[in-house]
């Protein structure tokens, strides 16, 4: 059975991102912009954005970066564990507007309540596959806080085609992580023959 991917393409507006279900393939096009740890908390703690994220989306990365003839080029691109990102998010998504977050790993209830009051969802990239994830990214439109926070924790302006990821919390706050496990546990109570013992 043929696999139906939904391309997003930025700006993510709300008509984009509001009929999106936990669960769907989707591929995502346009421009996105990296923060990991210090770009984060810089934000968080009210440092200015050097970009504007209105209808944007924040992936967490640290992507491996090589300067060849003047131009910067993406040699890596994979995820990091966005659980780190968690108590920055709410505000990040809130007061600037931001409509994707894509990263790795499981999120909570303060996430999947923030997807749900803001319009916003948060996708699950493949780990272990930054090479190939890199040969998604077709231009680096621009870079913010190299000197401060060196490479791999500067904010990355990248432009991307056909990024393959997953819809791991929705804007309804249906995250499919969680379900995925509840689901788990009762089949796994079952074939225990109910056995209390399972959390």
């Amino acid at each position: 059975m043929a696999v139906l991917t939904r391309h997003l393409h930025y700006p993510f507006t709300l008509d984009q991102i509001k009929g999106l279900r936990a669960g769907q393939f989707v591929a995502v096009s346009g421009l996105v912009f990296t923060a990991r740890d210090r770009v984060h908390k810089y934000l968080f703690d009210g440092g200015k954005c050097p970009a504007d994220l209105k209808d944007g989306a924040i992936y967490h990365c640290g992507p491996v970066m090589l300067r060849k003839e003047g131009a910067w080029v993406v040699c890596a691109a994979g995820p990091t564990t966005s659980t780190r990102e968690e108590p920055y998010l709410p505000r990040l998504v809130k007061d600037g507007g931001v409509r994707v977050i894509i990263g790795k790993g499981s999120l909570g209830r303060t996430s999947e309540a923030t997807c749900k009051q803001n319009g916003c969802v948060y996708l699950h990239a493949v780990g272990g596959a930054a090479q190939i994830l890199a040969e998604k990214v077709v231009a680096v439109k621009g870079a913010h806080f190299v000197r401060e926070f060196g490479l791999t924790e500067a904010m990355w302006e990248l432009e991307l085609k056909d990024f393959p990821a997953i819809v791991a919390i929705d804007a309804q706050g249906r995250n499919l992580l969680r379900c995925t496990q509840s689901g788990s546990r009762r089949v796994l109570a079952r074939l225990l023959g109910d056995d209390p013992f399972v959390p």
